[in-house]
């Protein structure tokens, strides 16, 4: 079983939306994966997925937990096979946090995609149709790239 975390920078936009969509679209592939989330930053630790974020979900029909925002921690690198940064900024502050690395475990989610970029921060932006369709592009390009491993 493949152990995913998805992280942004606080853990309630982007990365939960990527966790429970990943989880999701395993689930209808028959894919065995593990999915979480986390923040590079401390501001939102405890905070539930933003209400627009949730919305998002619940309108495309993807089920979600009582998700809690948490901070990416250096044991990660050894928990998980995979850590998705949402952007480049997360990506900076993921090498970080986790002491560098080595392994190249650590990626943006668009990377796996034909188009690699950053995802933009809805929370800023407030398009979360724009944010949702880069992760479904993103976690459908990571399974068929897990497919084919």
């Amino acid at each position: 079983m493949i152990k995913i975390l998805f992280i942004c920078h606080g853990n309630i936009c982007r990365s939960p939306m990527a966790q429970y969509l990943l989880a999701h679209l395993a689930a209808e592939r028959g894919l065995a994966c593990r999915t979480q989330s986390a923040a590079t930053s401390r501001e939102e630790i405890g905070n539930p997925i933003y209400p627009p974020a949730r919305r998002k979900l619940r309108e495309k029909g993807i089920p979600f937990g009582d998700h809690r925002a948490v901070q990416m921690t250096r044991q990660d690198d050894g928990t998980f096979d995979l850590l998705l940064a949402m952007d480049q900024s997360n990506v900076r502050n993921m090498t970080a946090i986790a002491g560098g690395d080595p392994a190249g475990k650590i990626r943006r989610l668009l990377d796996f995609t034909d188009h690699p970029r950053d995802i933009a921060d809805p929370w800023y932006t407030g398009d979360f149709e724009a944010t949702y369709d880069d992760l479904l592009q993103g976690c459908q390009a990571l399974l068929d790239w897990l497919e084919g491993q």
